[in-house]
């Protein structure tokens, strides 16, 4: 996520992130997720926020991203 204040390499990518998180949200054992330091004014042409929005709506519908 290029759109951070801190950059931390090797993070999970949005695909493993899913993997973790869908099965987690559609049997209920969580209830939502926060989303944390996403800098919009790092972000001027959108691009990370856009992926970050589509990657969080595939989550909560349940699909691959």
């Amino acid at each position: 996520m290029p759109a951070v204040d801190t950059h931390e390499p090797g993070g999970l990518t949005y695909e493993e992130i899913g993997v973790l998180v869908r099965p987690l949200l559609h049997q209920g054992l969580a209830a939502g997720v926060d989303v944390t330091i996403y800098d919009p004014t790092l972000d001027p042409g959108g691009r990370a926020g856009r992926e970050l929005t589509r990657a969080l709506a595939h989550m909560f519908r349940g699909e691959a991203f």
